[in-house]
């Protein structure tokens, strides 16, 4: 067994295995209908039921190298996938959420979704420009992006809270890469954690009262798979920080936005050594 897809009950502390195989899937997004994940695996991404089966491939068009950065609209109606297929370099495209032709949003590349805005109007992501990677939003309608921090460390992983307010970041500008956040018109810079791990891909909750996010020991760089991590949850300014889980993952665990729709539980990728 390679990869298992679980579900988190935050009530309860419980896990529960949705599915596994013994190929590489990754980043599990909640679907709107609340009865699927969205997973990808092998440059495709598929539909993976909760109630048992295998998962169905959802139409993407041309785009078959599709990477672990996708997620739903807060109204459920489009999916916003990160595909190399066109370019060889990473862009975010929009499609509709039951499978279609991709739209390209960003020309400048490599770019790799990670969040919604509340009101579905605006994605963020991280954009790597030159050498230099940061956070960057850009309207779903298309247009110029515009770029939100100016290459103080590594920046990545944005996802916004559920009001709107801030976008949320890990960025190894402090050093060893922790969690921030910034407002998406580029003001009000907060860090959020201070901590002995290298934190990753902070995911606010529905209710916008808690964070979830990944942590690595604090040697390794990068968010590499196939290691000793932890699922962490704090407060939305930091507060009350504490280990869910220590599971062996990384890379393909939380990618992306997973909590259900009610906030209730998580999604997330577990892998076992090879």
């Amino acid at each position: 067994m390679r990869s298992s897809v679980e579900i988190y009950d935050i009530a309860t502390g419980r896990n529960r295995v949705v599915w596994q195989t013994a190929s590489l899937m990754e980043a599990p997004n909640f679907a709107p209908d609340g009865r699927h994940l969205l997973i990808n695996g092998e440059g495709r991404l598929y539909r993976l039921p909760l109630d048992g089966g295998a998962p169905v491939p959802v139409d993407t068009g041309f785009a078959e190298r599709c990477n672990n950065d996708h997620g739903v609209s807060p109204d459920g109606r489009w999916l916003a996938i990160t595909d190399k297929t066109e370019f060889g370099k990473s862009a975010i495209y929009i499609l509709p959420i039951e499978g279609g032709t991709p739209r390209l949003l960003t020309q400048k590349l490599p770019s790799y979704w990670h969040g919604w805005s509340p009101d579905g109007a605006h994605v963020c992501y991280c954009g790597i420009r030159g050498d230099v990677f940061d956070i960057y939003t850009i309207a779903v309608e298309g247009g110029e992006e515009t770029r939100l921090t100016f290459g103080e460390g590594r920046n990545d992983g944005p996802d916004y809270s559920p009001d709107g307010q801030w976008i949320y970041f890990n960025s190894s500008r402090s050093g060893l890469m922790q969690i921030w956040r910034i407002h998406p018109d580029g003001s009000g810079l907060e860090r959020v954690t201070d901590e002995p791990h290298g934190n990753w891909f902070p995911h606010p909750s529905p209710a916008g009262d808690r964070v979830l996010y990944l942590a690595y020991a604090p040697d390794i760089v990068d968010h590499p798979r196939d290691l000793d991590v932890h699922l962490r949850i704090m407060g939305m300014d930091g507060s009350n920080p504490r280990t869910l889980m220590s599971l062996f993952g990384g890379q393909g665990t939380i990618n992306v936005p997973n909590w259900s729709a009610d906030g209730g539980s998580f999604a997330y990728v577990r892998y076992a050594p090879a």
